[in-house]
């Protein structure tokens, strides 16, 4: 074998045009497996952790050296079972069916708690899989910074003139999602202060460029983005140190932030927040010591922290959720106001949602950054009458630093992402790009997810809690023919509020892989706009009929309260 596929400490994906596996469905998916666990992509790969909190892409290093072995002998007519970041079985199934079938998490309805999913993956039965993390198709910040991109534009244009210039955006948390929002907002004009307590993300964030300064003192943080506002200065800025501390200093100094979020992994508060009267080796030390107190501390900072963030609202900061469960955990803590702050969806992205818009990605397997380029050229031409799309590929080729394979992302929508995909398949087969381009989503997306504190949020007939949706969504994208699907639970939000699923195609130039992507890529968002239309949303109701020659809908809402006899 030319390299070694078992090697757990320095992760890179193989590039190029030269399958490992016996199809390029198995090999990408050996690839982006890989790539999660690339430590220029993902948070801890020592761990196999690739972002929010313990979100991993293998249960152990067992388990990913068979799912590996699994992957490059896995026929073209046959699908690997994965439970929970295992390989459980390999069956015979056929040639268009998908090669990898993931579920990640998922615990029946009255055991679905936190407490019983930590003594299950203590046990080892079990791993949390976020949302793309464990189902292999995490880009790095390079696949979030979009979604943050288009929710700061949407509430741009709702709150002020559609732009932030002149305008302080304030939040906390530079992990694998948290890291997107000083150059999103960077990249809207405006001046972003995000407090971190990890020393060693707010380095990550210097070096791949999301954040232009850093300083240690909050003061002195403070007073450099008041200057930039003042002076209507692009600038993100990160401050060392926990985030109540940072709301408190602007409460004590009646400073108001025109925009006002948090990003921290407050859903996983055992590993993804830290209390307030700890550092980053004292609560590692503490988690490990005493888990019930971690914990109680954890919830005591978040609650004060959603305390602060309702104060500064109260005077006059537009404040959001940014989909971390934290107004959940703080309500919990007796903060009986905490949803007095509005979820993101529901305030900014639902009429992206209503039209089949979603974080539609994809990796080029050449690894070759200028491939990347020539599919932004290829975006441009067929989408540049989108202004806010091409205002995105624009500072994209100029802010966004590559992680791993080189990947984007787009905010596309119905078909949108279909036709994009397949005039990349067209490309692979004449040689205009050198190998295959894998596509796929951030499970964040219109018809994947249910998730009551976030995607589904509010929803016009009250559907909140309805999870049909995304096992529906996941049953068509393997009667569609994605290379791989997953199905999961708690990514976003935390076990218990969230059940959610993504699908893969690799286009490999194959005609097979042509009638994947058109399938795929059309049926999965358009079961959102089908989802967002039965639940009375007009905007989505007019994006189906003008779709209707490819989907229909024997009866769509709004839904009315008939009662079930």
């Amino acid at each position: 074998m030319e390299r070694d596929f078992f090697q757990h400490v320095g992760i890179q994906a193989p590039v190029g045009p030269t399958r490992h596996c016996k199809g390029w469905g198995q090999e990408a998916a050996l690839r982006m497996l890989m790539n999660n666990l690339d430590a220029r992509v993902g948070e801890n790969p020592q761990e196999r952790i690739v972002y929010g909190g313990r979100g991993r892409a293998a249960r152990s290093w067992p388990a990913y050296d068979k799912i590996v072995e699994s992957l490059l002998t896995l026929e073209n007519d046959e699908t690997l079972l994965i439970q929970s970041g295992k390989p459980v079985g390999i069956f015979k199934t056929q040639p268009q069916a998908p090669r990898v079938l993931i579920a990640n998490a998922n615990l029946v309805g009255k055991w679905a708690t936190l407490e019983e999913f930590d003594r299950l993956e203590k046990q080892g039965l079990t791993m949390f899989g976020q949302m793309t993390a464990g189902s292999w198709i995490y880009i790095g910040s390079q696949g979030v910074i979009q979604g943050t991109f288009e929710t700061l534009a949407a509430l741009a244009r709702k709150h002020f003139d559609g732009t932030l210039k002149g305008r302080l955006y304030v939040s906390a948390g530079l992990g694998g999602m948290g890291g997107a929002q000083p150059l999103a907002a960077k990249m809207l004009d405006g001046v972003a202060l995000i407090a971190e307590v990890d020393a060693k993300r707010i380095q990550k964030r210097l070096d791949t460029g999301y954040l232009d300064v850093a300083y240690d003192s909050i003061e002195a943080a403070v007073s450099r983005a008041l200057a930039a506002k003042q002076a209507a200065e692009s600038l993100s800025i990160g401050v060392h140190c926990h985030a109540n501390a940072l709301l408190h200093y602007l409460i004590t100094n009646q400073i108001i932030p025109d925009v006002l979020s948090d990003q921290t992994a407050a859903h996983d508060p055992l590993i993804g927040y830290i209390p307030d009267e700890l550092d980053v080796s004292e609560a590692l030390s503490l988690r490990h010591a005493d888990p019930v107190d971690y914990l109680q501390r954890a919830r005591r900072s978040i609650a004060h922290h959603v305390q602060n963030l309702l104060q500064l609202q109260k005077a006059g900061a537009h404040t959001f959720d940014y989909g971390n469960n934290i107004r959940r955990e703080a309500f919990d803590q007796g903060v009986t106001d905490a949803f007095d702050i509005p979820g993101y969806v529901p305030a900014y992205i639902r009429d992206l949602f209503n039209q089949g818009k979603g974080p539609f990605r994809w990796a080029v397997l050449s690894g070759k950054p200028e491939e990347i380029y020539q599919l932004d050229a290829l975006a441009l031409e067929m989408f540049g009458d989108n202004p806010l799309l091409t205002r995105w590929f624009t500072l994209a080729q100029k802010y966004i630093h590559f992680q791993g394979l080189p990947a984007r992302i787009a905010y596309m929508g119905l078909g949108e992402r279909d036709a994009f995909a397949t005039k990349v398949n067209e490309w692979v087969a004449q040689g205009v790009l050198s190998a295959p381009v894998v596509f796929g989503r951030d499970h964040h997306d219109t018809g994947s997810v249910a998730s009551p504190y976030r995607e589904t949020e509010a929803m016009r007939d009250g559907s909140d809690a309805i999870a049909d949706w995304p096992i529906l969504n996941a049953l068509l994208n393997t009667a569609s023919g994605a290379h791989w699907v997953s199905f999961h639970h708690g990514g976003g939000t935390g076990i218990g509020y969230a059940l959610h699923a993504g699908a893969v195609v690799v286009a490999d130039g194959s005609e097979d892989s042509a009638g994947r992507l058109s399938r795929v890529f059309f049926n999965d968002p358009g079961i959102g706009v089908i989802r967002h239309a039965d639940a009375g949303y007009d905007l989505a109701t007019q994006t189906m009929k003008a779709h209707e020659d490819r989907m229909r809908a024997p009866f769509v809402g709004p839904n009315t309260n008939i009662p079930m006899i």
